[in-house]
């Protein structure tokens, strides 16, 4: 009995369009049949089982995709399906798959398996100079498969949308500036090829500039049953506030300055953190962080 399994990573495109990705091998077998049963088996905040049932049209757009899917709140963009279809049975059955541990991902839960990289390309931030400078690295910088970015710093003039002329570079600026404050991001001296692409570190023979280096600050979420007061992922809709120090990913090869070491230690000794600060990580110190 043939039996077809394929994983498959959800888009912010596939969610807000209603839509499913199908896998050529899926679509090859189901193509004649209209509607098409899609059951999701997805447990909420990895806890409780849900089991939904679609009526599906098999559409081919640039790739194969099911239709009329709608996607449940906890499904995020990102997260990793199974689609699976057997032989013999009426339904195709999609699955999400439960973190053994629960992740937040600046700010945000996930309880489910994900893809790092579509997690840092799709980010859909609130409206904000800041916003538009991270997304833009994130969306359009070259991405590594833990989901952290460079980007060329000098690139981001024509990328961010913050106008052109002094008063764009000033808005540029600032937003850049606060984004170094606050942990997003780190400056970071790399090269280029000739078509413009980044590479960190330099490679010889590449124009050197300065990158941007932006990774997802990754820490262990709360249980579902226990109070979250804490989510504040740029998507969120939160005023201006503190923020406290935390531990964040540097660059291959990078190490934390002595001010930030200091201000490490300075933490410590004020019991305002007791996570050990291991190679190749820095401290970004309590902050005032606006919306």
């Amino acid at each position: 009995m043939r039996t077809v399994t394929r994983r498959i990573t959800l888009r912010r495109a596939d969610l807000e369009g209603s839509v499913c990705p199908v896998p050529e091998e899926v679509a090859e077998v189901l193509q004649d049949r209209d509607p098409v049963m899609v059951v999701l088996e997805h447990r909420v905040k990895g806890i409780t089982p849900t089991r939904e049932v679609f009526e599906a049209a098999l559409e081919q757009d640039i790739g194969w995709q099911f239709t009329g899917i709608a996607w449940p709140t906890g499904i995020q963009a990102g997260m990793f399906v199974t689609i699976s279809w057997q032989q013999g049975r009426d339904a195709v059955v999609v699955r999400t798959k439960v973190l053994e541990d629960p992740l937040r991902i600046d700010g945000v839960n996930y309880y489910h398996e994900y893809d790092p990289k579509a997690v840092t390309r799709d980010f859909d931030p609130r409206p904000s100079n800041r916003g538009q400078v991270l997304k833009a690295i994130r969306k359009l910088g070259r991405v590594f498969d833990d989901g952290s970015v460079v980007f060329p710093e000098e690139a981001l003039a024509k990328q961010a949308g913050l106008g052109r002329g002094q008063k764009g570079a000033f808005l540029l600026k600032n937003a850049v500036e606060q984004l170094i404050r606050e942990g997003y991001i780190t400056r970071v001296a790399g090269s280029v090829d000739a078509g413009g692409h980044p590479s960190y570190p330099e490679v010889d023979g590449e124009e050197q500039v300065d990158l941007l280096f932006y990774a997802p600050l990754v820490d262990p979420a709360p249980h579902p049953s226990e109070p979250d007061d804490d989510e504040d992922g740029e998507h969120q809709d939160r005023r201006e506030h503190w923020v406290k120090g935390f531990i964040r990913k540097l660059p291959p090869g990078a190490q934390p300055s002595e001010k930030q070491m200091a201000a490490y230690q300075r933490a410590l000794d004020n019991a305002e953190t007791d996570e050990n600060l291991e190679p190749g990580y820095t401290f970004v110190k309590k902050h005032h962080r606006h919306g």
